[in-house]
């Protein structure tokens, strides 16, 4: 008796009600407010405001069909969510940044618009407890494993780099060199006009270390071929 009334309860809150859409735009505000205060903090391109419109947007399609769904008692229940899924990746294609150095910027951030955008959908039908579970999980990975991720990819023995070297250092002697002090030089992109404003070589390419360093070491023995070479790791 007791679990069949625990089993009433259970769908009359997830019935779209009038106190089911306020209950469930709070929590889209509030869900969606916390995972962009911490891009905001980290002053990242979608930020506090963008990621509360995208949660409650989601929300409110995903309410939105769930009435069409009850009330005229037709049409697929997850036809709309289905097209959130996809457009939002339209939003997240404008965050994302390639700059002029082959930098790849702003992928974390679309990604985590896109999980907002799950999250808004989870919490617009009804099913609370992925939502907060799955939206405390997001910030988890946001906040606190960008450290392990930096730490992980700072032990790495590849290094996407941009160098220039004085005019005065051959490029061949430069690879010599760097070879004798246990440093692949591989992938080289030269820049479009083969030299910077102050004279310099300037190219891109990836570094590959013999031993696994960290990236700071390697950067200092590369710097240590000659004077006047300066490396900026992408």
């Amino acid at each position: 008796m007791k679990a069949s009334f625990r089993h009433e309860n259970m769908n009359e809150i997830r019935y779209l009600t009038d106190s089911a859409v306020v209950v469930r735009l709070l929590l889209s505000l509030l869900l969606g407010g916390i995972l962009g205060f911490e891009r905001g903090l980290k002053n990242r391109p979608a930020g506090l405001r963008t990621y509360i419109l995208v949660c409650m947007g989601s929300c409110i399609v995903m309410m939105t069909n769930q009435y069409v769904y009850q009330v005229y008692n037709t049409g697929d229940p997850v036809r709309m969510s289905a097209q959130v899924i996809s457009g939002i990746g339209f939003l997240g294609a404008g965050t994302i940044i390639v700059t002029r150095r082959n930098q790849i910027k702003g992928l974390t951030t679309a990604a985590g618009l896109w999980a907002s955008a799950c999250v808004g959908l989870a919490i617009g039908i009804g099913l609370y407890e992925v939502a907060f579970f799955g939206g405390l999980s997001i910030f988890v990975v946001l906040t606190f494993l960008g450290h392990w991720d930096y730490f992980i990819r700072n032990r790495t023995r590849d290094i996407e780099a941009y160098i220039e070297i004085p005019d005065s250092l051959a490029f061949s002697t430069f690879v010599r060199e760097a070879r004798m002090r246990g440093i692949s030089i591989m992938n080289v992109q030269f820049e479009s006009d083969d030299t910077t404003t102050d004279g310099k070589l300037g190219f891109i390419c990836t570094l590959r270390s013999v031993k696994r360093s960290e990236h700071g070491r390697i950067i200092l023995t590369v710097r240590s071929i000659s004077d006047g070479i300066t490396i900026d790791e992408l």
